[in-house]
């Protein structure tokens, strides 16, 4: 039950890597060899744990979700959106933060998407005493007004970006080029398995307490392992937690799904893993979304914090492996799971999980009663409310 391990050199097989500027390299490493030295320390995992627990609520839940299995497979939801800030994000935000005060840094930086990744590192740098900055595109930002808002109550400065497309991979490359600006007094706190080492491994190593958690909750609930487990991949980093869980064991098998947009053939899609090519972008070597002409290709999701052009090295490896399958699920198909979740079990999920969901429930149809799908629910949608009732209400008979 051990995840993907870089080399010394960052790689995931032939993935990731750092490919960065000079001025780099020395901070990078340092923030690996710092990494190294007090991550397995007994002070750090107990202050680490103690924030998990008595901070952001862990162990979140393993639910059954009854009524949206009663035609096929039971699924069950791992609730990490009842976590402390509302989804997954804050468990390798606590641990990027905690890292960063044990390293002397004065200040933190961040990007986010749908806002769940700045939400929780605006509330850890609060936690720790640092300073804070978090870059959002402009169209995000007006997508998730709410959550922008509340990094601006927590105390962090919310930085529009305007360039580009305005959205995920343009708030990346302008936190990326904050960071270069003063390393040495900054954290870069990544939001997912992305960017250089040794961001991919530090991130997935916080966020392996997913699938520890439901590897053993599931054992203790059903006296057996699932036999799917299945969740949403943008970046990858709520998928490779709960896959951790289970890499060593054959019998369930590992579905990640990507943001299929308006469909993989129309090419309005974010799903890297399914169109996308080796590529070095963002300081690391992955599967990326790119043009005829090699140049970086317009992403679309209706979730904010799925719409990115790349995706985590780790998963990468998974898929040239085999271990695990990606798969994808259109827009309109995620909204329709948010629908089903939220009237069928009364829990309303992100859009970003939503993906997860609605495979699942195609999954689930398909399967014997007997068979279990276990779904990471990775954050939940009162986010997402404002957008979906402007642009669907009609459609699902809400009267507004």
């Amino acid at each position: 039950m051990t995840l993907p391990q870089a080399d010394k050199e960052g790689f995931f097989g032939s993935y990731g890597g750092a490919f960065v500027p000079p001025a780099l390299i020395k901070p990078l490493r340092d923030i690996a060899k710092t990494y190294r030295k007090i991550s397995q320390t007994k002070e750090f995992k107990d202050e680490l744990y103690y924030y998990y627990k008595n901070y952001a609520g862990r162990p979140s839940p393993l639910y059954f979700a009854a009524n949206i299995s009663a035609r096929g497979a039971k699924i069950y939801l791992k609730r990490e959106d009842l976590n402390h800030t509302g989804a997954h994000k804050i468990n390798h935000c606590l641990g990027e933060a905690l890292l960063a005060k044990k390293m002397g840094k004065k200040k933190i930086i961040a990007e986010t998407g749908a806002g769940q990744h700045g939400i929780a590192i605006a509330a850890a740098a609060a936690l720790f005493g640092l300073r804070c900055a978090i870059y959002m595109g402009r169209k995000d930002i007006e997508k998730q007004y709410p959550n922008a808002l509340k990094m601006k109550t927590l105390g962090a400065q919310v930085i529009a970006i305007e360039e580009g497309r305005q959205g995920l991979s343009d708030a990346v490359e302008a936190a990326f080029n904050d960071y270069l600006k003063d390393p040495e007094n900054i954290m870069y706190a990544i939001g997912s398995i992305v960017g250089p080492h040794p961001f991919p491994s530090i991130v997935g190593d916080f966020q392996s307490v997913v699938g520890r958690e439901a590897r053993e909750q599931f054992l203790e609930q059903t006296a057996a392992l699932p036999d799917y487990a299945v969740a949403c991949v943008g970046g990858g980093s709520n998928a490779i937690g709960l896959f951790s869980g289970f890499l060593n064991d054959k019998e369930t098998r590992l579905i990640g799904v990507e943001p299929g947009g308006k469909g993989l053939q129309t090419g309005r899609h974010a799903a890297a893993l399914n169109a996308g090519r080796p590529d070095i972008m963002h300081g690391f070597k992955a599967l990326f979304l790119t043009g005829k002409d090699g140049k970086p290709a317009k992403t679309h999701s209706v979730a904010g914090g799925l719409n990115y052009l790349g995706v985590g090295p780790q998963h990468c490896l998974l898929k040239e492996t085999g271990r695990a399958r990606y798969v994808s699920c259109t827009d309109e198909e995620a909204v329709d799971a948010f629908f089903t979740l939220s009237r069928k079990e009364g829990i309303i999920p992100a859009l970003e999980s939503a993906h997860a969901v609605a495979y699942a429930l195609k999954l689930s149809k398909k399967l014997p009663r007997d068979k279990t799908v276990l779904v990471n629910l990775s954050g939940r949608g009162d986010k997402d409310l404002d957008y979906i009732l402007a642009n669907f209400a009609k459609k699902y008979g809400i009267n507004i």
